[in-house]
């Protein structure tokens, strides 16, 4: 996938390993003050590049959003269960940083990951939004053509408290 500009949200290309540093400096916040995910510890630089190759290897997108030449967002497809029967099944995940929100970038980064997610083959795709409050992802996958299919209530426990994870499906 080449990159492309948007209308609105900047530049949307493949990540590289020179992105990771930022796209830590954005997920780092989300994880220590954020509920949108449910992990406890920001992953090292080297955690993440193990990531990003695992989705490269399995012919997945990885995305960056460029706004005012810096990465601003990223969004990236894996695979949602490892067992054979869910092959054609991937989870997105999104994340744009807080002073870049409201731009667009988040919904031209999905946008490009449907399209590359469909294009390595893949026929559905889930979103697993951490806690119910997160209006701003929900909006943003209906907005994408998600639709709800269920809320898993008290599944997950941060910040001393139970939250709820939202199910959204999309067919590519």
């Amino acid at each position: 996938m080449q990159g492309r500009r948007t209308a609105s949200a900047g530049f949307v290309r493949p990540a590289a390993p020179a992105d990771l540093p930022a796209i830590r400096a954005i997920y780092e916040p989300e994880v220590l003050a954020g509920t949108a995910t449910f992990e406890i510890e920001p992953p090292s630089v080297e955690e993440l590049a193990t990531r990003l190759a695992k989705v490269e290897a399995a012919g997945l997108p990885w995305l960056v959003a460029e706004a005012e030449g810096q990465v601003a967002g990223y969004a990236y497809a894996a695979m949602y269960r490892d067992r054979p029967a869910y092959r054609f099944t991937v989870e997105d995940s999104v994340y744009v940083a807080e002073a870049a929100r409201g731009r667009g970038l988040g919904r031209a980064l999905l946008l490009a990951l449907i399209a590359g997610a469909r294009a390595a083959g893949m026929r559905q795709m889930v979103a697993v939004i951490g806690d119910s409050a997160n209006s701003g992802s929900v909006r943003l996958h209906r907005a994408c053509g998600f639709r709800d299919v269920g809320t898993l209530v008290g599944v997950g426990h941060k910040f001393g408290r139970w939250l709820d994870t939202v199910l959204m499906q999309r067919a590519l």
